[in-house]
Order: structure tokens, then C-alpha cells, then sequence
């Protein structure tokens, strides 16, 4: 029978996930010379080669990706059972860390917080605010147990990413800031395909560019990205300005004078705000003690 290593393991599915030697190397903190070495021996435990020269890189073999199609399932059962081990060691405690992008901190995070020191108070929470597009990768690294993200869709059941569970906690409408003089500004039904030939400002990658351009594709146009911005302060200073358009999430409850916020009820775009876990950690007690008090701060929001 071979031999499994499951911290051999763990760098294979670093290096299927970062795609480098050397980056693999840098979020495991050790040396490239050691992340090679190790692979090395795995492949001589396993009796199949798991990586292969492409140029001047490497690549996973067909083997190397069958190797981690069956430790997925071996990494969730480990969750599983830590989860299960600290429930038991530490009952009601604990702490579980939260990544989460700028608008959900305010909305979702801090009052689930607030009602688990009320419903649990001896698990603590901490949070990390990061980039939407990042909360994954900071949810495969160990480095948080819970992650926030942003997506166009809900996600699809079963979970294609074998790696995560995730749920959708809530469709966030988006209603369009308008410049406060601008011709549509006042005008009655307003539909997002009324906004076709704006220009747009919006992110140039990640979730929430993706977010903006599915919207508008969905209602039958592409937009014209005329500025590039991420942050809410430069997007709607920029509107004010005249300088375009943008989507703007009800959560964020962004407000500015010279702005002006327009409902699209006919054909309204929602953003959806994912929860993820790593898959088998969702029935650990402090992780779903979070899962729960997001979930009621959802249902509170109505």
C-alpha cells in the first residue's frame, strides 16, 4: 500500500493551486529547495510521478491530480474530525477567524459578533477585512475560517470547488448613483438598459468588475469602463463629479451629496454575498455558531 503523507499532501495542493515552486514556497514559508525535496519523497512514496518539466516549470501530472482528487476527501475528513476534537475539548469556546470584504464588516460581521457574545460568549471572533477576491485564498491557507466573497450567482449545489462549502447568505440589490443633474436622474422606471451609452466606473478586476459587467450584460449591453476604482469614496466622488456612472450595493448604504440613488425595480441586479468553510469544518461549534449569527443578522436585515 502507498504511503500518504498528509504534509506532502498539503504542499501537492499548494503547488496545484499557486501553479509556482517558488510561490508554493512563499505562502508555506519555506525554502523552494524544500518544497521540491518534499515532493520528491512523496513521489517516491506514492510510486507515480507527480510533477513534470513544462519549459522552465513544472506541472502536475495526470497522476499528481488523481493523487488530490482522493486527499480532498481525506482534508475534509481531517476537518471534520478537528472540528469534532475541539467541540469536545472546549465545548461552547474558542476562537474562529473571519476574512471579510469592506461593506460586509459593517453590515454582516460586527453584528454577528454582537449577538454571539450575547448567544456565546466564549467563542471569540477575529476579523480580518480583505479583498473580496482573496477570501478564498486566505480560506485554503489556514489563515482564516470563514470567508466572505462576492459573486454573481448563487452558488451551484453540488459545490464544484471540492475544496469549500459554500452558501449564499443574501442577494444584495444594486441600485445605480447617478450625477444629482444628470437627465435620468428624476425620470420615473428607470431601467438599467436606459444606461446603456453612460460611461461606467467600476473596479478592473475581481468579483465586483465581473459583478457590474454581468449586470449590464443582463440587460443587454456591455459597459463602457470610462474610470477605474475599487473604493466607494473615489466612485461616488467621481459620479458627483460627472464623470460616469456606477453600481452601488444596498449593503454598503453609501450616501453623498450631488449623488443621487436610483431603485432599478423592473430589472433590479443583485450581488451575492458567499459564506465559504473549509469543506468538513462547517460542523465544528464555533464555525457554525458564525455561520448561524450571520445567517440571523440576514434574516434580522429582512
Amino acid at each position: 500500500m502507498s504511503e500518504w503523507d498528509i504534509k506532502k499532501l498539503h504542499i501537492l495542493r499548494t503547488l496545484s493551486e499557486r501553479g509556482t515552486v517558488t510561490a508554493t514556497a512563499q505562502v508555506l514559508r519555506m525554502t523552494p529547495s524544500a518544497v521540491s525535496q518534499q515532493l520528491s519523497n512523496l513521489a517516491k512514496q506514492l510510486g507515480v510521478p507527480l510533477l513534470e518539466a513544462h519549459g522552465r516549470r513544472v506541472r502536475l501530472t495526470d497522476a499528481a491530480h488523481l493523487v488530490l482528487r482522493h486527499a480532498e476527501a481525506v482534508f475534509a475528513q481531517l476537518e471534520r474530525a478537528d472540528a469534532e476534537l475541539a467541540a469536545y475539548a472546549q465545548g461552547e469556546a474558542g476562537e474562529v477567524r473571519i476574512g471579510a470584504f469592506s461593506t460586509a464588516v459593517p453590515a454582516l460581521v460586527v453584528p454577528a459578533v454582537r449577538a454571539l457574545r450575547e448567544a456565546a460568549p466564549g467563542i471569540s471572533v477575529r476579523v480580518r477585512e480583505t479583498e473580496a477576491a482573496e477570501a478564498y485564498e486566505l480560506l485554503a491557507a489556514g489563515e482564516v475560517d470563514v470567508a466572505l466573497s462576492l459573486a454573481v450567482q448563487a452558488p451551484a449545489s453540488p459545490d464544484a470547488d471540492t475544496r469549500f462549502t459554500r452558501e449564499s447568505l443574501v442577494a444584495d440589490p444594486l441600485d445605480v448613483a447617478l450625477p444629482a443633474g444628470h437627465p435620468l436622474a428624476a425620470v420615473e422606471g428607470l431601467r438599467l438598459a436606459d444606461l446603456a451609452g453612460e460611461p461606467w466606473i467600476f473596479g478592473g478586476s475581481g468579483p465586483w468588475s465581473e459583478i457590474t459587467r454581468a449586470a449590464c450584460e443582463g440587460a443587454g449591453f456591455s459597459p463602457e469602463q470610462a474610470h477605474s476604482a475599487s473604493g466607494w469614496t473615489a466612485i461616488l466622488a467621481m459620479v458627483e463629479a460627472g464623470m460616469g456612472v456606477a453600481l452601488v450595493p444596498r449593503m454598503a448604504a453609501v450616501r453623498r451629496d450631488g449623488v443621487v440613488m436610483r431603485d432599478l425595480a423592473e430589472d433590479r441586479p443583485r450581488r451575492h454575498v458567499i459564506a465559504a468553510v473549509r469543506r468538513g469544518a462547517a460542523g465544528g461549534v464555533g464555525v457554525s455558531r458564525v455561520l448561524g449569527a450571520l445567517r440571523g443578522v440576514v434574516v434580522g436585515r429582512g
